[in-house]
């Protein structure tokens, strides 16, 4: 029988452990992550050996050639962010990227000024953060050596695994996508993309890790690796180079909070869109969204509206902070302003203001993780939109990132491209301290899976736990609405046709999607010594604990 990822009726239970618990979106991974741990790995080592891991058995959504994120709560109470986020190459100007365009044949524009950045292809590679992420996470927080968190993600990738079911089905695209031998050699199987249960074996990938594993990183910034990108990019036309490579250096930003009726909630800094979350939820505060029922279209009305107005902050002022200032998005003061554009019906003065269309419905891999000695971790790592670019770097197994399609080729866009530019980022892995005023440890690592969902599922589920004292799975399992780049509400299925009609009735244009576009969610929580974890069957989810 053909997998259906769009037809879920979740009969999950919350995970409990007592020495750590794991969640991502794929049972071979999560179990990575467990036995880091069992072995005497914290949740730092346990994020990095799970993120690994995901690199082969969901190369669909995640991969080398991505950026990593972090956000976590150390068990000395330590409260941080780290972000791996690559950025343009040094020759990537707007009239250089605009002639190249223009030059390609496949391209419908005929003079540069017609240019505009591509969906995929040489020009929307930026640098690969994902090698350094892992390995300053694994020095700096970790019990092991990268190494050793790297041996299942190696295993899978020589030994093989099987192809779960919604892996399987987003794997096809590559058939189209790929059209280089190295590419399709790397990822495809005869030709084709594998079959639901079909054992994989990824030996190209297997043996870049491998050469990580023994001499670091480095190896991706200023060896082989490193020249196998550059050459790969540079022969379809575009401009990276062994020095984009190897002046890259992972961050720790500060990270952005607010109170949300007593929680505080934690996001990355732009050049992230953790702010579009913080400011949603301060609007939410300020109109009382949470006070409405639980299953009202009162409720849905509300939260959706904080959520545009959020959107439309967000997108006109977050980028690469080192260009572009912006006003304080994540303040009290801010969203009281803004809180008087909501009223009780749709406003459509209020528009989107999307800095990337194709952000909307891109993927990717959360996973969390916590321990009985209080580390709790949010981990985030992606390529973008699903394979990335369709460049594979030379016979690396690394398929590149097409995050630089997020940028602009207009001078006046918040999100223009210039030389070492990193572009608007839609990841954001959440923490959430639901005791800031007490002497309760109570601490959750959350995060919401696709594009520019992403925000808006943190909005629910912090509202699901914090109003409505929802459990961590049932916080998850509730059926999700998002604000469209249209201006359209979306709804899943399992909204009843009272709360539709109701929506529409207060001017909101209404259509139902499929679950699969309502973004996976992971969350972990530890709460005086209890770990609990929380996955959903909208992906191939899998929570574990021991």
């Amino acid at each position: 029988m053909e997998p259906d990822p769009d037809r879920f009726e979740s009969r999950r239970s919350t995970v409990y452990g007592q020495r750590g618990v794991v969640a991502t979106s794929q049972p071979l991974a999560a179990q990575a992550g467990l036995s880091t741990m069992e072995d005497g790995g914290n949740a730092f080592d346990a994020a990095v050996a799970t993120a690994a891991a995901l690199n082969v058995v969901e190369p669909t959504s995640t991969g080398l050639g991505g950026d990593v994120f972090a956000l976590y709560r150390t068990a000395d109470g330590e409260v941080g962010a780290m972000r791996s986020c690559g950025h343009a190459p040094a020759d990537a100007t707007i009239d250089n990227v605009r002639q190249a365009v223009a030059d390609d044949p496949e391209t419908d524009a005929d003079e540069p000024s017609e240019a505009t950045m591509p969906d995929t292809g040489p020009h929307t590679v930026t640098v690969p953060g994902t090698a350094r992420g892992w390995e300053v996470t694994a020095e700096r927080f970790g019990e092991k050596s990268l190494s050793e968190l790297l041996q299942p993600a190696i295993r899978y990738a020589t030994e093989g695994y099987p192809v779960s079911e919604l892996i399987a089905g987003a794997w096809s695209h590559a058939e189209e996508l790929f059209t280089d031998d190295n590419a399709r050699e790397a990822y495809l199987f005869d030709g084709e993309s594998p079959d639901v249960g079909q054992t994989a074996t990824l030996p190209r990938l297997g043996e870049s890790l491998q050469q990580i594993a023994d001499r670091g990183a480095d190896v991706v910034y200023e060896g082989e690796i490193a020249e196998q990108i550059a050459e790969e990019v540079q022969s379809h036309g575009g401009f990276m180079t062994v020095d984009d490579l190897a002046e890259f250096e992972p961050e720790f930003p500060d990270p952005v909070s607010t109170t949300y009726n007593g929680t505080e909630v934690y996001e990355l800094p732009p050049n992230n869109q953790g702010l579009i979350a913080l400011e949603a939820l301060n609007v939410a505060e300020e109109i009382g969204a949470g006070d409405n029922p639980l299953d009202s279209p009162e409720r849905v009305h509300a939260f959706a509206e904080a959520m545009k107005v959020a959107f439309e902050d967000g997108h006109h002022y977050i980028t690469d902070p080192e260009y572009e200032d912006h006003p304080p998005l994540g303040s009290k003061e801010w969203a009281r302003d803004r809180a008087e554009l909501i009223g009780d019906t749709a406003n459509h003065d209020v528009t989107f203001g999307v800095p990337d269309a194709n952000a909307e419905d891109a993927d990717t891999v959360l996973l969390c993780t916590a321990d009985d000695a209080g580390n709790v971790v949010a981990y985030i790592n992606s390529r973008f939109a699903g394979f990335g670019s369709g460049l594979v770097a030379g016979d690396t197994g690394i398929a590149l990132q097409n995050r630089g399609s997020s940028f602009s080729l207009d001078p006046d866009h918040p999100n223009s491209l210039a030389p070492g530019k990193r572009p608007f980022h839609t990841l954001i892995p959440a923490l959430a301290d639901f005791a800031p005023e007490g002497d309760r440890e109570d601490w959750a690592a959350f995060g919401v899976m696709g594009g520019y969902m992403q925000p808006q599922g943190h909005l629910q589920v912090i509202s699901n736990v914090v109003d409505y004292g929802l459990p961590l799975q049932a916080a998850l399992d509730r059926p999700r609405w998002r604000y469209r780049e249209d201006g359209s509400l979306a709804v899943e299925p399992q909204f009843d046709g009272h709360t539709a009609g109701k929506l529409v009735r207060k001017g909101h244009e209404v259509q139902t999607l499929p679950p699969s576009l309502f973004g996976g969610a992971q969350i972990v929580r530890s709460e005086d010594g209890t770990l609990s974890a929380a996955t959903e069957p909208r992906k191939d989810g899998n929570a574990v604990g021991y």
